[in-house]
């Protein structure tokens, strides 16, 4: 594991045993595909498109989102592999995309000499498939032979097939798994350890995987040794292998990660004698190997051991594998309250974390030296969101990313060893930022914590209330809302005259561990309060005015859009609410959502039912309210976040006689787009939408 496991992976088909909730006249939504659902949202988007595409400013929103989706001056997504770099391209020629590799040495140079290893378009013509690139997971050192992930249309479910990078084919009875939500990794060349739906029904009631089998070259799946099964009623995203090895790729250990909900966790090691229990806090989470090192990052304190939440400790391997009920383990970093550990990663000798300070970035390169840790602030731009793309296990160095609102994003090589990071590629301005400006604000919520948020505007904005502005949220699952070029925002709402604002309310990980316990369960409400806070700060700054105020989230940040709605509509007068959650009064029987009960709480609880009762966005809707007309967006492949949740929004809305504009796209997954020209629609959509009801 190359850096911290985020609870995003959101995924979930529709359990066609699952009970309706009792008396919901739009239960028959739930079913994905029936002829019946899919009649109807053809018919919203037959009702609400032609709102959008026949305003004048579309088609020119489409061209340029269309043209910063397909440049190809873009900064390739390199990554290490073997002695070489890969990436998957796409562009106007490869709408879904080419997989393909070149020397580092071509690739410093400037102008890369590619090959490709696979076409995309070419597969999915040959095969008559509409196949999403999910990625590849290859066997180290070398690489050569890959677990490529094939998705339908951009659901999470993918068939796993077994690639040679070196032939370029598909390798002629190789390992091959049927469509799935499947864990995997390799152990050696003909051997695989694999959690997957094994007979139908083996899989918890949140759609996911819990048993895992070693599986050997040529076995049929039916012939797989089992070592290890959790239950049905495990939450979370189901149990998944973790192999530890050397930087020369020789297994040191495998571990298994076996989730009891969202966010607590079993991690159980495999012996020749079976699994045992490492000892290890619920809350932690394994982050990789170095230097015969166990890196672990806790969520929670584990008082017992003098540790706290957000602290990064390593462990002896060679101890944790002779004593694994009874581990002793050693703080290497523990960030103070305005830090937050973002990343981990290692090389070859050396242990890297991403670090950010008040919502701003840093690396740090680890190297143990007897029984210590000491480290070194890498020479990287200041006031921005710095990530790493990936680690060499060859040697020390490592790809980075930096960004920030107004800056074009760049990616630098670095030798965590030592040495001053260097510049490899910037992307070209997307807009022009020359008289524009990034502003960090700080709001008071309800309970008097304070919560950041970043204006981007023009360097001249009138604090008169007059501006058109945009607020983007998430507050959830432990991530992060860190400065992130912003090409497509710049392009169609800043050089336009929009105010951009991105707000770091609790419930993400921009403090750590502290910042997301905060918002759980019980306490979600303070997730909703530190939103409103931020709106109502923008107000009183007099940037904005609820006439010119909009906002817009996905997934669980959709959720916050729906909640915004219902509470406090008087705030807003434009809510884009993408791929949403809706109905958490049933969410837990839809889809995968019993596995986010460790985040929301469980419907089934009394306490917790309440809660969830008391800001439920499709319980909350009422009729006679003065509600902004919202734009719903969702897609009919999403198998993360149930199209049901927006559709039954939808219908609720007609049902009190609002209006309201709704778009399921068909293919698409979570993003709501399968390919280049969907992702451009979309965003066209949205910022019509947004000038339709900020701007005229």
């Amino acid at each position: 594991m190359k850096s911290r496991l985020l609870a995003t992976l959101f995924a979930g088909v529709f359990l066609m045993g699952a009970a309706p909730a009792d008396n919901d006249p739009y239960a028959w939504m739930e079913e994905i595909e029936s002829p019946r659902a899919l009649e109807w949202a053809k018919a919203e988007n037959a009702r609400s498109l032609p709102r959008l595409q026949n305003d004048p400013r579309y088609a020119g929103l489409y061209a340029d989102a269309l043209k910063i989706a397909t440049a190809k001056d873009r900064i390739p997504g390199v990554y290490f592999a073997g002695d070489a770099l890969r990436d998957y391209w796409q562009d106007a020629e490869h709408v879904r995309g080419i997989w393909r590799t070149t020397s580092v040495e071509s690739y410093r140079s400037g102008n890369p000499q590619w090959r490709t290893i696979l076409d995309l378009d070419a597969l999915s013509k040959a095969e008559n498939a509409n196949w999403v690139w999910k990625g590849a997971d290859c066997l180290p050192p070398e690489d050569r032979y890959c677990l490529v992930s094939l998705s339908n249309g951009g659901k999470d479910a993918v068939e796993v097939r077994e690639f040679d990078t070196a032939t370029g084919k598909f390798v002629d009875g190789g390992f091959r798994l049927p469509e799935g939500k499947h864990r995997f990794d390799w152990i050696d060349k003909d051997t695989l350890i694999v959690v997957a739906e094994w007979q139908p029904g083996d899989i918890t009631t949140s759609s996911y995987p819990f048993i895992a089998k070693i599986l050997k070259r040529g076995q049929p799946l039916s012939a797989a040794t089992e070592v290890f099964r959790g239950t049905k009623t495990d939450g979370g995203y189901g149990v998944s292998p973790i192999v530890l090895r050397d930087a020369d790729g020789m297994v040191q250990a495998v571990l298994l990660h076996r989730p009891l909900d969202t966010f607590n966790a079993e991690h159980h090691l495999v012996t020749s004698n079976g699994t045992v229990k490492l000892d290890l806090p619920t809350k932690a989470s394994v982050q990789g190997y170095v230097d015969g090192r166990l890196l672990v990052s806790l969520e929670q304190d584990w008082a017992a051991k003098g540790f706290r939440e957000g602290d990064l400790l390593d462990f002896d391997l060679a101890a944790v594998k002779a004593r694994p009920a009874s581990l002793s383990g050693s703080l290497v970093l523990r960030p103070t309250q305005s830090q937050a550990i973002e990343q981990v990663a290692t090389t070859r000798n050396r242990l890297v974390v991403a670090l950010y300070d008040n919502v701003k970035g840093q690396v740090l390169s680890f190297r143990r030296t007897g029984d210590r840790w000491t480290s070194t602030k890498l020479d990287l731009p200041k006031d921005s969101t710095i990530g790493i793309a990936s680690a060499s296990d060859a040697d020390d160095r490592i790809l980075l990313t930096v960004t920030s609102f107004l800056t074009p994003s760049s990616q630098w090589l670095a030798d965590a060893a030592g040495g001053a990071p260097a510049r490899l590629r910037t992307m070209p301005a997307r807009f022009d930022a020359s008289d524009m400006k990034v502003e960090q604000h700080w709001a008071t919520s309800k309970d008097g914590t304070k919560v950041p948020y970043f204006v981007v505007s023009k360097k001249d904005l009138k604090l008169d209330g007059s501006n058109p502005t945009l607020l983007y949220a998430y507050g959830g699952f432990l991530v992060s809302q860190t400065p992130a070029y912003a090409s497509t925002a710049g392009k169609l709402w800043l050089e336009k005259g929009g105010v951009y604002v991105v707000a770091n309310i609790r419930g993400g990980g921009e403090f750590g561990p502290r910042w997301h316990n905060a918002g759980l369960k019980l306490n979600r409400m303070r997730v909703y309060d530190d939103f409103f806070a931020v709106s109502e700060d923008l107000i009183t700054r007099k940037i904005t005015n609820p006439k010119k105020l909009g906002i817009m989230g996905g997934s669980n940040g959709g959720l916050l859009m729906g909640v915004a709605l219902t509470k406090r509509p008087e705030l807003y007068n434009a809510v884009v609410i993408q791929v949403p959650l809706f109905d958490m009064i049933g969410y837990d029987r839809i889809g995968a959502g019993s596995s986010w009960i460790g985040e929301y709480g469980d419907p089934k609880v009394p306490e917790e039912r309440a809660m969830l009762m008391s800001y439920s966005p499709y319980q909350n809707l009422k009729p006679g309210q003065n509600y902004p007309l919202v734009f719903l967006e969702t897609s009919t492949k999403d198998d993360r976040v149930h199209p049901a949740h927006a559709r039954k929004a939808a219908a609720r809305l007609k049902e009190f006689g609002y209006d309201y504009l709704y778009y399921e796209n068909i293919d698409g997954g979570h993003a709501a787009a399968a390919n280049l020209n969907e992702r451009a629609m979309r965003q066209a959509l949205e910022y019509t939408y947004l000038m339709q009801r900020l701007m005229d």
